[in-house]
């Protein structure tokens, strides 16, 4: 029995993650897009299509995540019928153990390919954090974003840096620039670009007064090596200052500390994180290149994009509510959460998946 009830919670733990890939597969609508292919493939004059290859080449594709969709699929249900029916023997239990084992990989890494597929997902990338208006308040609910990123960072295994950050007067931070790496990193944090909204009673006010306190996110995709961007040298400004924060007496005795501006798009980026300035303009070059080329997909999408899916780079996309009551709420999805400080402690993931979701969806 002790073996049984060990694989059956195993199984169990990987509920939420099955019903993740029957969501997407429902509503992305691969299904009719592979019945579709393959109809348009068997037409008898399907060899004088001039985008056959193409047609084809899209069918193996689908066909594929369809294998693997109903492979997981059928594991999960057959290996669940299979430990009720040999619940009272554990030899035979024990065979099952390396096969759910197998299951709980293959259903880990398919969950991850079936819901990022967009060019840069695996991508690393840099995420920056500005506080909102309101001083002291905001940059203390901008602070705690970016305690809640470098957990999220920790629990994921994605290796995150600091690349820059300016202290308020008071408390918290202005702002911050990561840069993030680890397999898929860009692709797990690209739903976290909007606005984040924070309802809390203040600890800066004497009255204990709630206050409402704003802060963006923006995500952008580091470029590959191979992808570079032509900028003309008349069209920078860099300025070189003294880092702050931690970093001993190299930080306060040299202009390590590097600020490019592009004067085109007023794009600016900064860099303190290396003890060379070389180092920190090589980095700041990187984020302004990856910036750059976001701005360029930004402009193709508004041309091709409804209006209501543009709006979601620049709007309020999660609300996190402490007081009068505990709950964040994701305006794009609805999904909600009841304990923000799970939240706040990094736990994003049913957030992300729920958002990949319905982009899938759309």
């Amino acid at each position: 029995m002790v073996i049984t009830d060990l694989l059956k919670e195993k199984l169990k733990n990987l509920e939420p993650h099955i019903k993740v890939i029957r969501d997407y597969w429902a509503s992305s609508g691969l299904e009719q897009q592979l019945n579709s292919l393959i109809k348009e493939s068997e037409e008898p004059e399907f060899w004088k299509n001039p985008n056959g290859t193409q047609v084809l080449k899209d069918l193996q594709k689908i066909k594929n995540i369809s294998t693997q969709y109903y492979s997981v699929i059928k594991s999960y249900t057959e290996l669940g019928e299979l430990l009720d029916l040999f619940e009272n023997d554990e030899t035979e239990t024990a065979k099952l153990e390396i096969e759910v084992n197998r299951l709980i990989k293959q259903t880990l890494a398919f969950k991850i390919d079936l819901l990022l597929t967009e060019e840069y997902d695996h991508s690393s990338c840099f995420l920056t954090i500005n506080s909102g208006a309101g001083g002291t308040e905001s940059q203390d609910w901008a602070d705690m974003i970016l305690r809640m990123y470098l957990r999220f960072c920790e629990q994921n295994k994605l290796q995150a840096s600091i690349l820059e950050c300016q202290s308020g007067e008071e408390a918290g931070v202005k702002s911050a620039t990561l840069y993030i790496k680890g397999n898929n990193a860009y692709g797990l944090l690209k739903s976290e670009h909007g606005i984040h909204r924070l309802v809390r009673i203040s600890p800066f006010d004497a009255n204990k007064r709630r206050h409402t306190s704003f802060a963006s996110v923006t995500i952008t995709p580091e470029l590959p090596p191979t992808e570079k961007i032509e900028v003309e040298p008349k069209d920078l400004r860099i300025d070189t200052y003294r880092a702050s924060g931690a970093g001993g007496q190299h930080v306060n005795k040299t202009e390590s500390a590097v600020r490019i501006t592009h004067l085109p798009t007023n794009i600016v980026v900064q860099c303190q994180i290396e003890r060379s300035q070389i180092q920190n303009r090589e980095t700041a070059m990187k984020m302004l290149m990856a910036k750059l080329r976001q701005k360029q997909r930004l402009e193709e999408q508004a041309k091709t994009v409804v209006e209501k899916k543009k709006a979601e780079w620049g709007s309020q996309i999660r609300s996190y509510v402490l007081h009068p009551y505990k709950m964040v709420k994701d305006h794009r999805t609805d999904v909600e959460h009841f304990q923000p400080e799970l939240v706040l402690d990094g736990d994003l993931i049913g957030f992300i998946e729920s958002y990949l979701v319905a982009q899938g969806a759309a």
